[in-house]
């Protein structure tokens, strides 16, 4: 045995959204449904797999990196909201040493931001010309945790608005290193000009996705390429376009309308059958912590609360190849009051939080 403690969790385990256990036991971190011979601990309430927050990025703040006690702080507010498993879209920090803390979320890395150059937010991403885009993909490729992350468009200024960023022979050449050396693609868009030439050359997921449109979606839908909305980065939009209102008055108009039908063109898609995964953008210039809010956003866009659940829950981990509620899994849980099935705002009020077998929160 090691020194973890036995822990035997009660009440109502969620193992997926109608499977339904009475209870499971976290021995030497690992989830077992075989009752253990040892004395236990017991917690009792409604059991989620520890959630996920599928767009989130530790290590940064609005300014670029940050050190490492900044970093655990973020890693801490995640997971004290019950996020057990970030997928990092994107950090200029080297996190690795989160992985050997076993109080921590378990985080999967996408590398590096890659942007073209002058196209993004100072001191986030590697800024580079089409040219290099095929051998910066190799190298975030080969130093994440099996996915890149592009920056598919921004600001313009000579355009005065969004605008692609990749010609689309650099963007496929790219996208099929990438699948050669086992990692899957994503890209931040949030206008409709990048869109189709990014799903045809093959990409995985498609972050923010405002620009989405009724050509586009049956696209995303027909391919299987998952969209992480990021609504409580999104309600952010009027305040940017008020500020860019004088300078890039075509952005901010552009800006407003993505924002208007923010709600509209998730439940489109959604509606479609395009995977839609809950992610927040926590760590650019949004707090940490926020997964319950992303969550109720999702219903407030008309997705029904399971499948916001899932966004977040089963259909989550296994979009990213983790496990959930299994037998032999890493003892990674959330244990609320009520049925988070019933009412998702649940989520914001962890009564308990388990992680490697072990209570943190």
């Amino acid at each position: 045995m090691s020194d973890h403690e036995v822990l035997h969790v009660k009440g109502r385990v969620l193992v997926g959204p109608e499977d339904v256990r009475d209870e499971l036991w976290c021995v030497d971190g690992r989830i077992t449904f075989d009752r253990p011979a040892a004395e236990a601990v017991t917690v009792e309430g409604w059991v989620l797999p520890g959630l996920v927050d599928a767009h989130c990025h530790v290590g940064l703040d609005r300014h670029g990196p940050v050190d490492e006690a900044t970093s655990e702080k973020q890693a801490l507010t995640d997971r004290d909201a019950g996020t057990l498993l970030i997928r990092d879209a994107g950090s200029p920090s080297d996190t690795r040493w989160i992985d050997e803390r076993e109080d921590l979320p378990k985080v999967i890395r996408a590398g590096r931001h890659i942007a073209r150059t002058r196209r993004y937010i100072r001191n986030y991403a590697h800024e580079i010309e089409p040219a290099d885009l095929v051998a910066y993909v190799g190298r975030e490729a080969r130093r994440g945790d099996g996915w890149v992350k592009l920056v598919g468009d921004w600001i313009d200024r000579e355009v005065g608005d969004l605008t692609a960023c990749w010609p689309r022979a650099e963007v496929e050449a790219a996208i099929a290193e990438a699948h050669r050396l086992g990692a899957r693609v994503t890209a931040h868009c949030f206008a409709e000009d990048s869109l189709r030439d990014l799903v045809e050359a093959g990409i995985d997921c498609v972050e923010h996705a405002t620009g989405l449109t009724e050509d586009t979606i049956p696209l995303f839908a027909e391919r299987g390429v998952a969209i992480v909305p990021t609504l409580v980065n999104i309600a952010t939009f009027p305040h940017l376009a008020d500020g860019g209102q004088e300078k890039f008055p075509r952005w901010s108009a552009h800006m407003r309308r993505l924002h208007e039908r923010r709600y509209d063109t998730v439940r489109a898609a959604f509606d479609a059958g395009v995977p839609v995964f809950v992610g927040t953008d926590a760590g650019g210039s949004l707090a940490h912590g926020l997964v319950a809010e992303e969550v109720e956003e999702l219903t407030r866009a008309g997705i029904p609360p399971i499948d916001a659940l899932s966004a977040t829950a089963w259909g989550a981990r296994a979009w990213l190849g983790r496990p959930a509620l299994e037998e032999g899994a890493p003892a990674d849980l959330v244990v609320y009051g009520e049925d988070p099935r019933a009412d998702v705002r649940v989520l914001a009020a962890p009564r308990r939080v388990v992680v490697n077998g072990r209570v943190v929160g």
